[in-house]
């Protein structure tokens, strides 16, 4: 009996010696971060939970040890380690202690990706469609027909890029008038606006505008960078007025529309200016393009840093600002950067540039739901122009940039709750 009893502890020490768990680091030993997101929204897609531990070793994920996610992880280049049970207990206790600044957020739903994007090809790329490529995540491209038919509540997670929801073509006009993609892309918004029964193109983003507004109160996710930032709140804030130019919408704009503005329409900018003159490749003074220009700042001397929160207080803008660093290169876009005076006072700053005034990401909520708004084109090409190559991601696995638009697609799936609308 006694040695059946030894024979039983000797078991039982085995087995848990050999029970383990995957731990995809996220620190600077990780060598493809982008990727990592990929493989947690892969094994979420097989109905298994993961823990996402926040600011330990740069948000790390902890993962249920199995063959396949190994396979997986060998597959698409992602570092991992294999850590007994034990030793993910120690990692936990030391994560829950209440003096360190670290939480477990679980992961336990594959959120439904979109992306508002034309159906034809412009002359841009989408930094969002290429991070969502490269991490191998899968989304689907909706657009005017898909928002209008109301499919929009199908999805947990909506990004919109280098849109312009005024009805204004971009503002590109003085440039680009000339050029046949411009005049096809006039015609076919024009198109688009006749079929859904308006007359004005502006009427028809208007009313898109108002269904992404009504998306997010219902508990949905909103994600924009570039000038589908700012072009989003003018529209809402417009809500019609007539402030556009005759070679946009065929008659001259209402010149006392400015002052009839309601920004409590708005999710995130208030008391802004337009930039009135068509040929400005500018919609208003949200923007921090033209005042940064005058502080000197360049290619090498351009960053911005990540605010640290309260992992255990405030786990949303934590999740949002997880990083193996908390400086970021600057990047450049249409609208690059919002002006901190126009921030409504109830929006949560995470990445800022002091020098400049201005805040780079930004998130808030909005009735049931969470928005979040991310100034610049593209995190690796400082200054991307009309017509270049889209970035290759290969080249940058590890940019810290790119992150911050991977973090906010897992962000959903920290969330249970169902839509009300």
């Amino acid at each position: 009996m006694r040695r059946l009893s030894i024979l039983l502890i000797l078991a039982t020490f085995s087995l848990s010696s050999y029970a383990s768990k995957i731990l995809i680091p996220m620190d600077l030993s990780q060598s493809n971060h982008l990727k990592a997101y990929g493989i947690a929204y892969w094994v979420l897609s097989k109905d298994a939970t993961i823990d996402w531990m926040l600011n330990f070793r740069g948000g790390s994920f902890l993962l249920p040890s199995s063959a396949a996610i190994e396979k997986e992880l060998v597959i698409r280049g992602v570092s991992y380690e294999v850590i007994s049970d034990a030793t993910a207990a120690q990692y936990e206790s030391q994560i829950a202690s209440p003096s360190s600044n670290m939480d477990m957020m679980k992961l336990e739903k594959v959120p439904k990706i979109a992306v508002y994007s034309p159906k034809t090809k412009m002359p841009w790329d989408d930094a969002v469609t290429l991070a969502l490529t490269y991490a191998e995540i899968p989304y689907d491209i909706i657009y005017d027909d898909e928002l209008m038919a109301d499919e929009l509540p199908k999805y947990d997670w909506l990004h919109l890029h280098h849109e312009d929801f005024t009805g204004q073509y971009g503002k590109f006009y003085a440039t680009y008038s000339p050029y046949s993609w411009y005049q096809q892309q006039q015609k076919d918004y024009e198109a688009s606006a006749r079929k859904h029964g308006f007359a004005k193109v502006s009427q028809l983003k208007l009313a898109i505008a108002q269904k992404i507004r009504t998306f997010v109160a219902g508990g949905g996710f909103l994600f924009a960078m570039c000038s589908a930032t700012d072009s989003f709140d003018i529209a809402l804030a417009a809500n019609g007025l007539d402030f556009i130019e005759a070679m946009y919408d065929g008659d001259p704009a209402n010149p006392a529309a400015e002052s009839q503005f309601d920004f409590s329409q708005t999710l995130a900018f208030e008391n802004f200016k337009l930039k009135k003159d068509p040929l400005e490749y500018e919609f208003s003074d949200i923007d921090n393009t033209d005042a940064r220009r005058s502080r000197s700042l360049n290619e090498g001397n351009d960053f911005f840093k990540l605010f640290e929160f309260s992992a255990k207080w405030d786990p949303i803008p934590t999740m949002l600002t997880q990083n193996h660093t908390r400086l970021i290169k600057g990047f450049y876009g249409q609208t690059t950067a919002f002006k901190t005076r126009v921030i409504k006072p109830d929006v949560v700053t995470m990445g800022q540039n002091d020098a400049a005034e201005e805040a780079k990401y930004v998130h808030g909520v909005f009735g049931n739901g969470f928005w979040t708004f991310y100034g610049g084109h593209d995190p690796e090409d400082y200054q991307h122009r009309v017509g270049e190559e889209p970035t290759d991601l290969n080249l940058y696995p590890n940019s810290p940039g790119y992150r911050l638009i991977l973090n906010n697609i897992l962000f959903p799936a920290a969330k249970k709750k169902k839509r009300k609308t």
